[in-house]
């Protein structure tokens, strides 16, 4: 039950961030649910060997490097959803932190 309340929380912040951020766009719902199921994959599979890979970049940027990985992680999703897209790379690294900011907002109203 708490996993569809994180799905549907994280699907209204895609759609969110399609309307706030340019470059992002994403169409109808269940779009956004497939992007979101998308990203969920690739950072259970893809993001700990990219992080492992990375890690002394990160470590001497205090961590701010994660901020890219999460842009590639979100530039690899639009690429495998059809119904979602960014433009480039700034717009992931907008839209995924704005992403992850709306996603927490929202996942602490709920709680």
């Amino acid at each position: 039950m708490k996993t569809i309340a994180n799905l549907i929380i994280s699907s209204i912040s895609l759609m969110l961030v399609s309307k706030i951020v340019t470059g992002v766009t994403i169409t109808g719902f269940w779009g956004a649910v497939l992007a979101v199921v998308v990203m969920a994959i690739l950072n259970t599979l893809v993001k700990p060997i990219l992080f492992l890979l990375t890690l002394p970049v990160t470590i001497v940027t205090f961590g701010l490097f994660t901020f890219i990985l999460n842009a590639i992680m979100f530039l690899m999703a639009s690429r495998f959803v059809s119904g979602f897209s960014v433009d480039g790379f700034g717009s992931a690294l907008i839209g995924s932190l704005v992403f992850s900011i709306l996603t927490t907002i929202f996942s602490s109203l709920v709680k």
